[in-house]
């Protein structure tokens, strides 16, 4: 794909038997399913294998979705929101990339709006080596009042927080694109997992040339916040968790999503053949020699693979950790002097516990972990655990029922000293191995952190029993609906229930939409299962 100038954002790869012979195809997510000289291939050799690029994935169902972008270009509120739509709809005939970063262009530009929407193949979280993406869509409504915080973060970023952080000014942006930051309300989204934040479009060459918007879920993180309790901590330490933990993690998802996605350098070559740095000035720190660099074609997610959002996830969530003891940062979303320790220690004591808890989704009898944010947060506490002078401590108890337990206790008067330092350094590491694309020395110390080990001081292997036992059930966030009452528009909201769940979507469309998308559903199954 790399030799076609192909990104896989859109393609599933799938094995196929044609004349007794082995053939791989590329197949283009795409209404369209004919040829195309300009994306698709006939079979041809490549390296002793066969391969053709083709399209028609999803057919039908980008078809439908096609047909509704189509009428939402009249209730369009901008031009740059009717260009957004054509293009998203562009990509979704044709199977272009292009189309779909076009139309990402124009969702960017567009700034501030009362309603917000944005779909494609976005995120590759599911995907073994984070390559190709899963179809997601979402809709949501600004939340104006918690929305001006953050334009005040944007607004103070370049000047004030960005040079604070820890690798110097060779490994971050030559100029801040400053990003539209807003608190959305969540009317519905479609896809497997729901965010407390995002930080879009993916794409690295638009972001770097045309910016990029962060949001905040709000009401996503309201459910999320009002859960109460739980097992590891002291009394004492949940009931301060109760009082700070909504705005804790409000701030926490600002700084991730802004200044954690939004910052720090690829060091790359332009389209144009030159280098977007001085390599007479941009040494590698480590060892001095000359900054290695992405060449055209090659990008962070082609370089650092498998490992790549793991990687990416625990930078925003270092570099939010590290910025949070910043105390005018607090005085933005409004937390008083005599509460900013008890907000900084609830933060950091939340991430510590996250890394703990993460555990629950590391799966021992294959050595891998199965979610890129739980491995990150694992490894800011195995770094906090390395870092010593008693920062964290995890100590082995015995619980209420006679089971094996643990205790997580964080020293507050270590935060500012000791954890700052050790996570600058591995901040610092973090980044400058992103910027070179050096995979092979970013992937040996993430690698190491990630490790469970099942002996030594913190046995890991051994305490994931523990954890997985104590595992509370999921959240049950059932989206709501719009229905139309004469002139107006009316929301319609469920209960926190798996039925409510299901009657959520069984409103949502008519009983003679359902029996079309499940008619083309099993004539999917079936085409690819044979």
């Amino acid at each position: 794909m790399a030799a076609k100038n192909m990104e896989a954002w859109n393609t599933r790869l799938l094995k196929n038997e044609e004349d007794g012979q082995t053939v791989l195809d590329i197949r283009l997510a795409s209404v369209e399913s004919s040829s195309a000289p300009s994306i698709t291939t006939h079979t041809e050799d490549f390296r002793g294998h066969k391969f053709k690029v083709t399209r028609g994935d999803y057919s039908f169902f980008l078809a439908k979705l096609n047909e509704e972008l189509q009428l939402a270009k009249g209730h369009a509120a901008t031009q740059a929101e009717v260009q957004m739509l054509e293009k998203y709809a562009e990509s979704f005939q044709d199977g272009t990339v292009q189309a779909h970063k076009d139309g990402s262009m124009a969702w960017v530009k567009n700034r501030s709006p009362a309603v917000e929407s944005y779909m494609g193949f976005i995120e590759v979280y599911r995907d073994p080596v984070n390559q190709r993406a899963e179809f997601e869509s979402f809709v949501a409504v600004v939340n104006r009042e918690q929305s001006r915080k953050f334009d005040t973060l944007v607004e103070r970023a370049e000047e004030e927080y960005l040079p604070l952080l820890p690798w110097g000014r060779e490994f971050e942006e030559d100029t801040f694109m400053r990003p539209d930051f807003s608190s959305l309300d969540v009317v519905t989204f479609a896809a497997s997992g729901l965010p407390i934040g995002i930080n879009i479009p993916n794409y690295k060459d638009v972001k770097e040339e045309h910016g990029f918007k962060n949001v905040s879920l709000t009401n996503v993180m309201a459910a999320r916040t009002g859960i109460k309790g739980g097992p590891f901590l002291s009394t004492a330490d949940h009931t301060l968790r109760e009082k700070h933990g909504a705005l804790a993690l409000e701030i926490q998802v600002g700084l991730h999503e802004l200044l954690g996605h939004g910052c720090g350098k690829f060091l790359r070559r332009k389209d144009d053949g030159t280098l977007n740095f001085d390599p007479e000035k941009v040494k590698n720190p480590y060892t001095g020699e000359a900054a290695a660099f992405y060449e055209k074609g090659e990008n962070y997610n082609s370089r650092f693979t498998n490992l790549a959002s793991a990687y990416e996830e625990c930078r925003a969530e270092t570099v939010a950790l590290y910025l949070g003891l910043v105390d005018s940062i607090l005085d933005i979303f409004g937390v008083s002097e005599s509460d900013q320790e008890d907000l900084k220690y609830v933060s950091w004591l939340d991430m510590m516990y996250a890394g703990l808890k993460g555990l629950e989704m590391y799966q021992p009898t294959q050595g891998k972990w199965g979610q890129a944010h739980s491995q990150a947060r694992y490894v800011i506490l195995r770094v906090a655990l390395e870092a010593g002078d008693g920062l964290v401590t995890l100590t082995e108890t015995t619980g209420e029922d006679g089971l094996p337990d643990l205790l997580l206790s964080l020293d507050r008067s270590k935060i500012g000293s000791v954890g700052r330092q050790a996570m600058g350094d591995f901040l610092t590491k973090l980044q400058v191995y992103r910027s070179m694309g050096d995979s092979k020395a970013g992937r040996a110390m993430f690698e190491k952190y990630s490790e469970v080990p099942a002996e030594g001081s913190h046995p890991f292997a051994k305490w994931h029993e523990i954890v997985v036992r104590k595992r509370r059930p999921r959240m049950v966030l059932a989206m709501p609906n719009t229905q139309v009452v004469g002139d107006d528009v009316e929301l319609v909201s469920y209960s926190e229930a798996a039925d409510c769940v299901v009657q959520s979507w069984v409103d949502r469309f008519s009983p003679e939409e359902y029996e079309q998308v499940e008619a083309a559903l099993m004539a999917f199954t079936n085409t690819w299962t044979k």
